[in-house]
């Protein structure tokens, strides 16, 4: 993976230079571990959207999707009835896709049903996590365990959770560390990681 020299003239991935709304994300959001349940959520129903799409698309709706599905509160989203699809495809402030509406709607319960079995979400994605050590950073679009976690999902009811969809969930959240190996936030990320008690 390779990298550009970002503002300050430091060393960053290079997809964090593509679009002026990335940079923030990669410094302060992307490969950082977080165990809150609704942040996962949130995540994992974006990279839902964002299947076939760019994730500057999501990200700039990404606003308008934590207001419709009340900051994904999946209690919430998991009560959502015909009306509400009716009314968030009117909506455009977000992806106006019905298959993936219904999804998040769907992978709400499942949520629920995850957390009564699990103790939490966290306590479960974070299962598929690979060790903690200073790996080179992956250029793959899948690997073993995010395959291995979208078959779970799969196999459990949730919906648009392939494999490269998974992967990009994992990249994003922490469970694995991909920023370019010279840019300036890996040790960053790294860092956080390595003192990230997991769930």
């Amino acid at each position: 993976m390779s990298t550009l020299a970002g503002p300050d003239g430091k060393q960053r991935c290079r997809w964090s230079m593509s679009a002026p709304e990335f940079l923030v994300y990669h410094d302060s959001e992307w490969g950082f571990p977080t165990a809150d349940d609704r942040r996962l959520f949130e995540k994992l129903s974006l990279e839902g959207f964002q299947s076939g799409l760019s994730w500057r698309t999501i990200l700039a709706k990404r606003e308008n999707f934590r207001r419709v599905f009340h900051d994904f509160d999946f209690d919430k989203i998991a009560r959502f009835t015909e009306r509400d699809i009716v009314r968030l495809l009117k909506d455009a402030g977000i992806i106006r896709h019905r298959g993936k509406i219904e999804a998040v709607i769907n992978n709400a319960k499942r949520a629920k049903e995850m957390v009564k079995q699990e103790g939490s979400l966290a306590a479960f994605l974070w299962r598929y996590a690979p060790p903690v050590k200073g790996g080179k950073p992956s250029t793959a679009a899948t690997t073993a365990e995010s395959t291995a976690l979208s078959k779970e999902l799969k196999k459990r009811g949730w919906k648009f959770v392939g494999p490269t969809t998974v992967y990009a969930f994992m990249q994003a959240m922490g469970l694995v560390n991909d920023h370019a190996e010279d840019c300036v936030i890996r040790t960053k990320a790294e860092r956080a990681r390595k003192a990230f008690k997991r769930p």
